[in-house]
């Protein structure tokens, strides 16, 4: 500690310890936001399964950190998948998923499961899940028959087996009427006579013997599966009717003790039966027996609480209710009772308070467990989910340790179910037991240097750290310094500072932390290099018996042993002692005479040295003490006793005391305490006194122990009164209590006897009774009555002595009482009657007579007379009254006095008469077969009415002819069944009681409803007609069945053997008599069983269907071919083919016949070489074939309906075989010893040719013949060799691989020296195909050398570029067409001879153009009959039909050859088309047909009228869609516009209106005009509607209509005209003047235009261009047209907006309309490719010398720029907004207007045709300074425009397919002079100059016009007056998306669904590239077609060259719209 470090550590350890004091407390606080495991949704007791529904069990427990969920079982172990059956899922849910009913395993599927929630801080289990799977069984219920007496009450009960017993319940039970009879528990339904009660059984009161016939069926429901059934068997009541009277019988059990058992669940509904029968018919009284007492009192009956009959029925059941009941049966011949015990069960809940609890070391915690529900039979604890044994409500603990914090649950649980609540044990603050965090380690070293050992350690409360070494306390001095502080996070740093070690400091040094809330401590060795060295030990004090271990304290390092010694004898020397190496000495079991001695321990080390030390043991003895008792007998009073307290052994001195019941015994009176030496103690009692009795004990201490001895003095005592009964008076009634206590040992008994007679003396026990009883000594009378008056003896009992005993007297003061209170008594009006009372008690009583509490005086009325008389208990007073009237019906009260009180009986007197007659009634309901009538009821006589009885007949019977009902006496409303419907009835009531019967009320007349028929239409007969018609017939129902009018037949059909649901079809009633009804159901399936009902219907509904009647259509073709076909070559003219039936389902009948088509396959095509075989089996053998052929086969089925679909075909090739012989053969002098034999191949090779053999011989002569082999290629062979003038004979065979055949005829030739021209070539048929080269030879000998001529069809050959003569004088034909077919002769002539041959030619070309003709059209579906062409050489294959809609691509659909007929199906409705089609054949497709114009059926919607489509309120207008017809094509959707009549722009309101709704336009200003604007879409177009409406006014009124012009007739309108001449006829000359100056300058212009570099294009407009808005036809198509910019949403399902509608305008001129959609290409710019449809003529040529190229298509001219790239407007509705192209048109070659070949002005679409269509309304570029000058004649310019292309071949034969071009002339700068546009685009709405200039001011023209103004739509001012060099201002551009005006860039606008007017050109392809483009005055700037298309497809043109004009451009502006 002296060095500087050593000062300047322990002075920072001392700041530390400050600083860190005050921080300790807040170190580590519990978690606030952690905390253990509850339960969120804890699954429920009882789950209960299908086996085919599955379960899944939820549980969700919430807590910090989040806890885990695993499921385990009632004991404990963890539950885990079992396949299929049991699986936990990823967020805990125990699922069992659906099983099969084998795979049910009781361990998993009946099973008790809990959830167990755990995190760190604890766990809980939720309650017991019992889950039970229930495997769906078959059961049935039965209904049982139940005997019963007549009168009584039957409950019929429902009997469901065992094993389903918990699942399945009674809903209901229904007779054999089909009524049903529901659980009710509605009050009224406990008064009838028919009640289900609430456990399921049938209750029937009052049963008479007509219920016997009754029989009755349970409806049950399975609760799990919701299946419902009705019970297997009926119930009936057995009816028995006793001859005499019946005691009540208990049903089934005799008279045995009756105790029932029944439990129910709070709030439900119970049912006590008492099932008992007698007879006369018992009364029934319910009791319920006071809880813990043998004490009832009558069951109250209310609301809640009804008896119906013996049953007692209590609703909405309390915890209250539950209790022991009995039920009294009795009647006059005897009684009978039952008991029932009720526990309404509550459903257990259980909560814990508190719910969280923070308790700090040592203190107490509580938890209450607080439970709710019945009954409760145990209550548990346990802890973290292990039981902790604990069953009382409240759980304390009463000093926390570390280890109770957790997680504490309480369980209460029944039989039936569990509940629990969890509760969390948080430790406080300071509650962390010590533990060491940092400690020293075991060390070696030298003497000499300082040791500094450090212990860090943590806990709360802060430990407190000591040092030990070799267990002895370490304290401060000069050497050794112990240190310590605190550290910021609350940790004791301790250190223990050795200065300058020595070797005597080494040994085990232990540092221990300590708290109040535990210990830690660490020890580690410290050595020393030094001499051994032993501390010093102090004397071992240890008690006797005990284990000393001591160890020895040694230093010094190394040492090598160390022993302990004992006499100089090393230890161990017995068995007690165990000596260890570490030094350390243990002895067992320590005694003083063997183990107290001196110890040495001795320590050496290796060299010899070594050290001593010594222990002294000292063994003391504890005291023992010899046992002691009083005796084995308890103690008298009086007696004495005492007992001695014997030391037998223990260290001297011993200090002996004596307890009395742990109390110190001095002072305790009449005890003494002698002492007897310095080992004895006695004690002892001189008079024993019950105060003595009790436990003694007896204590020895001394230095060693202290011990005790306890021995118990048990004293009799007799009886001594507590409290001794004294004589008690009671009052009559009350409940009489005497005490009688005493005590005493053993516990006296104390018992009652009542003495016998009126004096004390002889007594007997008291009898238990209901009334009597003695409890702990006190005897209890209730309700005393005079009958228990009398001496009673109390007697009090132990044993020990006489015993105690007191007689006192009781005496009961009475006063008087009526036995019985009230009771009724009946008298007939007008006969005598005597009422009487008697009353019990103390006399004198007097009596009076009360009548409806008034006093009765006889003296007033002199039919009453009252008389008394005296009985031995009392008076009896008798009221007589002569002759009883109505005003008799009254209370009758006696009252009786006395000195002890008085009494009062009641008589209620009852005249009784027949009841009045029924009145008021009337009829709440009807129908057709019932009517519910209701009454009020008579005065019923004071007899209660038994009956009331219904009488109802027909309208034209009688009243001797009547019906009767019976209704029970209670009810006033009742319903009358078994009507007939649609029938008068006449309808009264009687009443009837059990004196008589009343009056019949009045008669009502009713008539009863009508009803669905109840009969089935008769004589059904159903017969098919054909293959998919039947015919059905039938006859109505009969008439009494009708229930009303039949109005018609519902006739239904299905396939039978299915379960679809009938089709039915509705046939009308044909009123004629007995008339056959009959109906053709068409489209049904071949061959096919269909099931047919039929039912009758009134107005009312639908009566019964009919029986099925079943019935096939008539046979069919099978529809699919016999499948599996294949063929097998048997020989050379055998083939066999086999094949396997058609489906079964396809046969459409019965297969009678197969029939196998074939032919060899070069003739297939030919129908007519086709061959047929018939045959029933499924395979057959085809003779007689071809040999070495190739065939084709087809199998098809044949039904009596015909020929079905034929197979695929299959090929065969039969054998080959040897061939037949040449057909022909020449033989031709060649010279005088030469012949050229010639040959034709055989017709039937048979097989292939392998070679020819050539036979020759010489005739005449028996010379040998010679034989030459020819190869197969070879037809001719020379003979040579020959004899001159000798004849030879030739003759020759064919060889195959099979051998050689038959030879040909022999021919003769004689070689000679004169050689006549021959052919040695044959006449033949060549095939040739077309494109293909043809041959034909022609061979030719002769000398001289023989000249060969070829004639075609007669005319001399002559060579040309496709046809020339081959040196061999063949004749080749180049690249056949179809022309050359036809006769070929060959000539070959010399001096000698001519001859000649003639080849036929025959090419196989592809089929010529077939005809198509319309058929039938429908809106979705086009038929077209097809035709081939006569000419057509090859057969013909099929055809292939093209198609496309006005707007769309080509479709094609393959056809066949036999198809007369075509469907082309799913085509747009109302829309055109055109088609056409090919056929091909096995050389290809041939040429088109011409082009077929059609149209769908179906048109544009139709207007509505105004009143049926427009509802007009104050603030908005409701629009009724479904008023618009949709023109036979359905509506898609409509637009809806609406302005104020004077303001100029639509306001849209929707755009996606659907068609069947009605639609409110909301936000109207009242009283305001309005114009609304209506677009409706279908897919034949649109049309629009405006209407004009005014909103009413606030209140609802209207307002005056608008003041418009007044309309003029043609009168006024000339008057107008002739008053103003002086006007008219000036402005009219002026008009005619300038009309022909126009006519004038445009020929003048025209003829010096030609060949203008600077050309403008425009659009021409015919005379006459207004748009006539008196023209319907125009008004109707309008587009949707917005003002300029504004934003568009998207039409639904499609990306385009109705701002670009397509208009067709029509001038004064005739228009022809020509489309073309652009979406159909993607590649517009493909390179050209031959068209799809035929050519017609040529379309390639230049313009007839034209160089404007005039295309006259009045008012239909566009204009397109050169190379001007744009987008097409007015095609949005059909453009596919991903498939947007730009446009580019193409300059002028050589500044020539006409088109260059392939390039007719624009591009053309890939394939089209070369000739042109015009297009209506398309648009061109605005332009500024664009291909403009000026001129002399006011900026006036001459405009050329190109026709675009268009792809319609429909118009293209009508056109002048070589004008293309018009020229026109425009005056005044105007570019537009004719009239209006052709399309209502919104580009084309206003003039352009309109467009801009309304927007954003400026001197660009009018504002906005819109529909308005039609006249000015005309007008535009694009060209040359808006030529900056004119000084025209140049219009600004139309804003971009942002309408930021400063942004310079328009290529900026965002992407949106929505797009503005001006975008409108703009589809979502890449905006702002459509500008205008500068053209390059370089040539190489003049891109090729290619590149455009590359760089379009780039998207790079458009960007690239607007950026180059940007840059260039003099003042051009590229414009981000178009205008048109």
């Amino acid at each position: 500690m002296n060095s500087p470090n050593e000062r300047l550590k322990w002075l920072i350890a001392a700041v530390a310890l400050i600083a860190g004091a005050s921080q300790t407390l807040a170190a580590n606080p519990p978690d606030a936001d952690q905390k253990g495991p509850v339960f969120l949704k804890e699954p429920t007791n009882r789950i209960d399964f299908s086996n085919s529904t599955g379960a899944e069990i939820e549980c969700k427990a919430s807590g910090n950190p989040m806890p885990e969920i695993i499921w385990i079982r009632s004991d404990g172990t963890a539950v885990g998948d079992v396949p299929g059956l049991r699986q936990i899922s990823s967020d805990g849910k125990l699922v069992f998923p659906p099983f099969r009913a084998e795979d049910y395993r009781q361990e998993v599927h009946a099973q008790v499961y809990a959830c167990l929630a755990r995190n760190q801080f604890g766990s809980i289990i939720s309650r017991d899940v019992h889950v039970r799977a229930v495997v769906s069984q078959f059961y049935i219920t039965e209904a049982e028959n139940e005997y019963v007496i007549k009168g009584n009450a039957a409950v019929v009960k429902c009997k469901i087996p065992s094993f389903v017993a918990d699942f399945v319940q009674v809903e209901a039970w229904v007779d054999e009427e089909g009524t049903e009879l529901w659980r009710n528990n509605a009050t009224n339904a406990y008064d009838g006579k028919y009640l289900v009660l609430p456990s399921g059984e049938l209750h029937i009161r009052e049963v008479g013997p007509e219920d016997g016939y009754k029989s009755y069926q349970c409806r049950t429901k399975h609760r799990l599966t919701g299946e419902t059934r009705l019970s297997a068997t009926k119930g009936r009541l057995v009816i028995t009717e006793p001859v005499g009277s019946v005691s009540p019988q208990l049903n089934g059990n005799g008279n045995q003790e009756h105790i029932t058992l029944t439990r129910v669940p709070k709030m439900g509904s119970v049912t006590l039966m008492c099932p008992a029968q007698a007879y006369p018919v018992p009364f029934f009284r319910w009791y319920k027996f006071i809880e813990g007492t043998t004490r009832k009192q009558a069951v109250v009956l209310n609301d809640r609480v009804k008896q119906v009959s013996g049953t007692l029925i209590i609703k909405d059941a309390v915890v209250e209710d539950s209790g022991k009941y009995l039920c009294v049966v009795n009647n006059s011949v005897g009684g009978e009772s039952v008991e029932t015990v009720l526990t309404v069960t509550a459903p257990l809940s259980a909560k814990i308070d508190p719910p969280t609890q923070t308790v700090d070391f040592g203190r107490p915690a509580v938890f209450t467990c607080q439970y709710t529900g019945n009954p409760i039979k145990t209550v548990s604890w346990m802890k973290d989910g292990k039981a902790i044994g604990h069953s009382e409500p409240v759980l304390r603990i009463e000093s926390v340790k570390k280890e109770d914090k957790g997680m504490y649950q309480c369980f209460v649980r029944n039989d039936q179910e569990s509940a629990e609540a969890s509760a969390e044990l948080k430790l406080g603050g300071r509650f962390d037991p010590p533990v060491i965090r940092q400690a020293f380690q075991e060390e070696t070293m030298e003497p000499g240097p300082s040791v500094f050992l450090k212990c860090v350690a943590g806990g709360n409360p802060t430990p407190e750290i000591s040092w030990e070494l070799d267990g002895k306390k370490i304290a401060n001095n000069d050497r050794y310094q112990v240190g310590q502080y605190v550290t910021v996070n609350g940790d004791v740093v301790s250190y223990l500072n050795i200065t300058s070690v020595h070797a005597n400091d080494g040994g085990l040094y232990k540092c221990i932390a300590k708290s109040k809330v535990g210990v830690a401590e660490h020890s580690a060795k410290l050595n020393v290099y030094g001499l051994p060295y032993i501390r010093q030990m102090e004397k071992k004090a240890i008690v006797a018996g005990e284990t000393l271990m001591v160890t020895c304290p040694v230093a010094g390092y190394p040492i090598d042993s160390i022993v302990w010694e004992r006499d100089n004898r090393a230890l161990p020397i017995n068995r007690k002692q165990k000596v260890f190496p570490n030094g350390t000495l243990i002895i067992e079991n320590v005694e003083r005479n063997s183990d107290q001695a001196t110890y040495t321990c001795v320590a050496k080390n290796q060299e010899g040295y070594s050290a001593r030390g010594s222990l002294e043991v000292q063994v003391m003895v504890p005291p023992k003490i010899t046992p002691f008792d009083f005796g084995d007998e308890p103690t008298n009073v009086e007696d004495s006793v005492s007992v001695t307290c014997l030391i037998s052994s223990g260290d001297l001195p011993i200090d002996i005391e004596w307890f009395f019941n742990d109390y110190g015994i001095s002072s305790y009176s009449g005890i003494n305490v002698v002492k007897g030496g310095k080992r004895n103690s006695m004690l002892s009692i001189d008079s024993v006194q019950a105060r003595h009795a009790g436990k003694y004990s007896c204590r020895a201490k001394n230095h060693a122990a202290a011990v005790n001895y306890t021995t118990e003095l048990i004293v009799n005592v007799p009886p001594r009164w507590i409290l001794e009964p004294t004589d008690k008076a009671f009052a009559q009634g009350s409940d009489a209590k005497v005490e009688c206590k005493a005590d005493g040992f053993p516990k006296p008994q104390v018992t009652w006897k009542k003495a016998v007679g009126d004096t004390p003396g002889e007594y007997k026990d008291l009898k238990k009774s209901d009334n009597i009883r003695v409890e702990e000594g006190t005897l209890h009378v209730d309700n005393i009555q005079k009958t228990n008056e009398g001496y009673y003896l109390c007697e009090a009992i132990n044993g020990i002595g006489s015993g105690l005993s007191a007689v006192i007297m009781i005496s009961v003061q009475a006063p008087p009482e009526f036995t019985e209170k009230l009771r009724n008594q009946t008298a007939r009006r007008g006969e005598p009657a005597v009422l009487q009372c008697e009353a019990k008690g103390e006399k004198p009583i007097g009596i009076l007579w009360n009548m409806n509490n008034m006093r009765l005086d006889p003296k007033n009325d002199n039919r009453y007379t009252i008389r008394e008389e005296i009985l031995s208990t009392g008076v009896m007073s008798s009221l007589s009254i002569k002759r009883t009237e109505r005003s008799d019906s009254a209370l009758f009260t006696c009252v009786a006095t006395n000195a002890f009180g008085s009494d009062d009986a009641s008589i209620n007197m009852i005249v009784q008469e027949v009841p009045e007659m029924p009145y008021a009634l009337k009829v709440l309901d009807k129908s057709g077969r019932s009517v519910q009538l209701s009454w009020a009821q008579p005065y019923d006589g004071n007899s209660p009415l038994d009956r009331y009885i219904i009488e109802f007949k027909r309208s034209r019977a009688s009243w001797s002819e009547i019906d009767r009902v019976i209704v029970p006496g209670h009810t006033t409303e009742a319903q009358v069944q078994k009507l007939s419907p649609a029938t008068t009835y006449n309808i009264r009531i009687v009443a009837e009681n059990a004196i008589g019967t009343s009056q019949s009320s009045e008669a009502v007349t009713i008539i009863t409803a009508e009803e669905a028929p109840s009969g089935k239409p008769q004589n059904i007969k159903v017969e098919p007609v054909n293959q998919t018609t039947m015919r059905v017939t039938w006859k109505p129902p009969p008439r009494t069945e009708w229930n009303g009018e039949i109005l018609g037949y519902y006739v239904g059909y299905k396939l039978s053997n299915t379960n679809s649901s009938y089709v039915f079809e509705t046939i009308n009633f044909i009123t004629e008599e007995g008339k056959e009804h009959n109906l053709e159901l068409q489209n049904l399936r071949v061959y096919t069983q269909y099931s047919v009902v039929i039912q009758a219907f009134n107005k009312i509904g639908a009566g019964p269907l009919s029986e099925e009647e079943k019935q096939f259509t008539a046979e069919g073709t099978p529809s699919q071919p016999p499948s599996d076909t294949a063929c097998t070559t048997l020989t050379s003219q055998t083939i066999r083919v086999g094949w396997v039936s058609p489906p079964l389902e396809s046969a459409n009948g019965v297969i009678k016949t197969y029939k196998v088509v074939y032919a060899p396959s070069d003739e297939w095509y030919d129908e007519t070489k086709r061959h047929y075989k018939k045959t029933a089996s499924s395979d057959t053998v085809l003779h007689g074939l071809k040999k070495y052929t190739n065939y084709t086969m087809q199998v098809l089925a044949t039904t009596a309906g015909g020929d079905g679909v034929r197979s695929v075909p299959i090929h065969c090739q039969t054998e080959p075989d040897v061939p037949e012989a040449p057909t022909d053969v020449k033989a031709l002098v060649m010279g005088n010893a030469a012949i050229l034999v010639s040959w034709r191949p055989p017709a039937q090779p048979n097989g292939i040719i392998t070679q020819y053999t050539v036979y020759s011989k010489a005739e005449g002569a028996e010379t040998e013949t010679k034989t030459q082999k020819v190869p197969h290629y070879q037809m001719s062979f020379e003979a040579t060799e020959l004899e001159k003038n000798k004849p030879y004979e030739f003759w020759v065979t064919a060889s195959t691989t099979i051998g050689e055949g038959q030879q040909s005829k022999s021919i003769v030739a004689m070689p000679s020296d004169q050689v006549p021209a021959k052919i040695a070539s044959f006449d033949d048929t060549f095939t040739a195909t077309f494109k293909e080269d043809a041959k034909m030879p022609c061979l030719a000998v002769g000398a001289p050398q023989p000249e060969i001529t070829w004639k075609i069809k007669g005319v001399e050959f002559s060579a040309n570029d496709r046809m020339r003569l081959l040196p061999d004088g063949s004749l080749l034909i180049k690249s056949v067409n179809r022309q050359d077919a036809g006769d070929y002769s060959c000539h070959a002539e010399n001096s000698i001879a001519k001859d000649s041959i003639t080849h036929k030619l025959i090419v196989l070309a592809p089929p010529q153009s077939p005809h198509v003709t319309l058929s039938a059209t429908t809106t979705d579906a086009l038929t077209v009959k097809l035709k081939p062409h006569e000419g057509d050489t090859a057969p013909l294959h099929g055809y292939t039909l093209h198609y496309k809609p006005e707007f769309g691509e080509w479709e094609t659909s393959e056809v066949s050859v036999d198809s007369q007929k075509h469907n082309i199906e799913g085509l747009l409705c109302g829309s055109r088309y055109q088609v056409y089609a090919t056929g091909f054949n096995n050389i290809g497709a041939g040429e088109a047909s011409d082009i077929l114009n059609t149209r769908t059926k179906g048109q544009k919607p139709k207007l509505p009228e105004k009143p049926r489509f427009i509802e007009v309120s104050s603030n908005s207008v409701s629009l009724h869609f479904k008023a618009w017809k949709d023109g036979g094509c359905p509506m898609s959707h409509f637009v809806v516009e609406s302005k104020k009549r004077d303001q100029i722009e639509w306001n849209q309101i929707s755009n996606n209106v659907k068609p069947d709704n009605n639609y409110v336009v909301l936000d109207l200003e009242p009283a305001t005009w309005y114009n609304l604007r209506i677009t409706a879409h279908n897919s034949a177009g649109f049309t629009v509607a405006e209407y004009d409406f005014a909103t009413l006014t606030v209140t609802g009124g209207t307002i005056a209509p608008s003041r418009d012009l007044p309309e003029l007739s043609a009168e006024d309108t000339i008057r107008i005209i002739l008053s103003n001449l002086n006007l008219v006829v000036p402005v009219v000359a002026a008009l005619l003047v300038i009309i022909i100056a126009i006519i004038v300058i445009c020929i003048l212009r025209s003829k010096g235009n030609h060949h203008k570099d600077d050309v403008v294009y425009n659009q021409t407009m015919g005379p006459g261009a207004t748009l006539d808005k008196r023209r319907p036809d125009l008004r109707d198509e309008l587009g949707y047209i917005a003002p300029p910019n504004r934003k568009l949403p998207p039409v639904p399902g499609s990306n385009y907006n109705t701002c670009d509608r397509i208009k067709r305008g029509r001038g004064g001129l005739r228009s022809n309309h020509s489309t073309w959609d652009p979406r159909r290409n993607p590649n517009l710019y493909e390179e050209l490719k031959a068209p799809p449809v035929p050519m017609h003529g040529n379309h390639y040529g230049h313009a007839h010398g034209n160089a404007e190229c005039h295309y006259r298509h009045p008012g239909m001219e566009d204009e397109i720029c050169p190379y001007a790239t744009f987008h097409l407007l007015g095609f949005r509705e059909e453009m596919d907004p991903t498939k947007a192209m730009n446009f580019q048109t193409f300059p002028h070659q050589n500044g020539h207007a006409g088109p260059v070949p392939g390039h007719a002005g624009t591009m053309l679409p890939p394939g089209h045709p070369g000739h042109v269509h015009s297009r209506s309304g398309s648009q061109s570029m605005p332009r500024a300074n664009r291909y403009q000058r000026k001129n002399s004649q006011g900026g006036q310019s001459s405009i050329y425009t190109p026709a675009p292309e268009y792809d319609d071949p429909a118009n293209c034969a009508e056109e002048d397919q070589y004008r293309r071009y018009t020229r026109v002339n425009s005056q005044g700068g105007s570019l537009y002079s004719g009239p209006g546009p052709e399309y209502d685009d919104p580009a084309n709405c206003a003039p352009e100059e309109d467009q801009y200039g309304s927007q954003y001011g400026g001197p660009y023209g009018q504002p906005y016009d819109h529909y308005g103004s039609r006249g000015s739509m005309g007008r535009r001012s694009i060209g040359s007056a808006r030529n900056p060099g004119n000084g025209s201002p140049e219009p600004p551009p139309p804003p971009p998306r942002n309408h930021d005006m400063s942004n310079s860039s328009f290529n900026d606008s965002k992407e949106s669904n929505e797009i503005s007017e001006a975008e409108c050109d703009r589809d979502h392809g890449p905006r702002g590239n459509y500008g205008a483009v500068k053209r390059s005055p370089q040539p190489k700037d003049q891109r090729s077609t290619e590149e455009m298309r590359k760089l379009i497809e780039r998207n790079e043109t458009g960007p690239k060259q607007l950026q180059l004009q940007q840059a260039n451009g003099a003042g051009f502006t590229a414009y981000d719209t178009m205008a048109v």
